[in-house]
């Protein structure tokens, strides 16, 4: 990856902070009720590739949400930091804690199907529904996990 792109961020309280490099450029939504709960609306994620660098991990909380996935947070101040798929270890930050968001494009909407009625995003993006985003990152016949 490419150290020279980076972006920087921190929980609320500055107790964790993170630095992601790579190419970030994209933010989705996720809407599912499991979010919904957690971030009390969508959560906001960044998409990209990139690696994630963590200052105060001490601090972080973990709470293994699914079989898959597990979501972290600072156990101080309560910041929700990231989602990440247990398997792969893919992190999956949020953008509000970024340090600078400019530059992001909107990109991706994933449980559309779960998003209440009472609010709407204008920006075109790409939309998936639950069943959808299991049936892309399910395990295909013949694969070993």
């Amino acid at each position: 990856m490419n150290a020279e792109k980076s972006r920087t961020g921190q929980c609320l309280c500055g107790k964790v902070k993170i630095r992601l490099v790579g190419e970030v450029h994209d933010a989705g939504v996720c809407h599912c009720s499991m979010c919904q709960r957690w971030c009390g609306g969508p959560a906001f994620g960044l998409g990209g590739d990139y690696d994630v660098e963590i200052d105060g991990e001490d601090a972080i909380v973990y709470y293994r949400s699914s079989e898959w996935a597990e979501r972290g947070f600072c156990g101080t101040c309560g910041t929700n930091l990231f989602y990440r798929l247990v398997e792969s270890g893919k992190l999956m930050a949020h953008t509000g804690t970024l340090d600078d968001q400019s530059g992001l494009t909107f990109k991706s909407q994933i449980f559309i199907d779960e998003k209440p009625d009472w609010y709407a995003f204008a920006n075109e993006t790409e939309n998936m529904t639950g069943a959808e985003v299991f049936a892309m990152y399910a395990p295909k016949e013949g694969d070993q996990g």
